[in-house]
């Protein structure tokens, strides 16, 4: 714990494998930090790790902040500074700033990968998981959004009819661009 900080000010938080192999996700309570999009500017600790190069990029997401080294390999050297800065970093929201993404149309993809991860790490991933499931955003590109199915997910009828009726339903509702959401393998 760094000084100033209490027991009371820390934001539970664990790491998961992100969707690249040079990624983590640090899965945190959705109300923890209100920004979303790629960081621009965090607290001192982090807002270091990026301009030392040692994170490539951050990106705050709903309930999650996921976290790009240089290389893959880097994870093991990094990781417990890149938890303790986070950590830090997490007890000054009001610090942090984000690219402003789609405001003029002009991320499309961009706002429609944002809006998908924050319904995949809300209620319609929650409600994969409750299922023994999981779905990961792949990618977007030309508005159409990849997912990937994990777990009791995997080959489940089921699973492509909530895809459809969940998760795209609400996610044209927010992004009226999207073109398709598509599983791969």
């Amino acid at each position: 714990m760094s000084a100033g900080e209490t027991a009371d000010s820390l934001v539970p938080m664990h790491p998961q494998a992100g969707l690249r192999p040079d990624e983590v996700r640090w899965i945190i309570p959705p109300e923890a930090l209100s920004v979303r999009g790629v960081v621009v500017s965090a607290p001192p600790d982090l807002a270091a790790l990026l301009s030392d190069g040692t994170l490539t990029e951050i990106r705050a997401g709903h309930g999650s902040i996921t976290t790009r080294a240089a290389s893959a390999k880097d994870w093991r050297r990094i990781g417990a500074s890149v938890r303790s800065a986070l950590s830090s970093a997490l007890s000054d929201p009001g610090a942090w700033r984000t690219t402003d993404a789609g405001s003029d149309g002009s991320d499309v993809d961009g706002r429609i990968a944002a809006a998908a991860t924050d319904l995949i790490d809300g209620d319609i991933g929650a409600y994969a998981r409750s299922h023994g499931g999981d779905i990961v955003l792949v990618d977007v590109q030309d508005g159409v959004a990849s997912v990937r199915v994990r777990g009791a997910c995997r080959g489940c009828p089921a699973a492509e009819i909530s895809l459809r009726t969940r998760l795209e339903t609400l996610l044209r509702q927010e992004c009226p661009e999207l073109v398709a959401v598509r599983t791969v393998s």
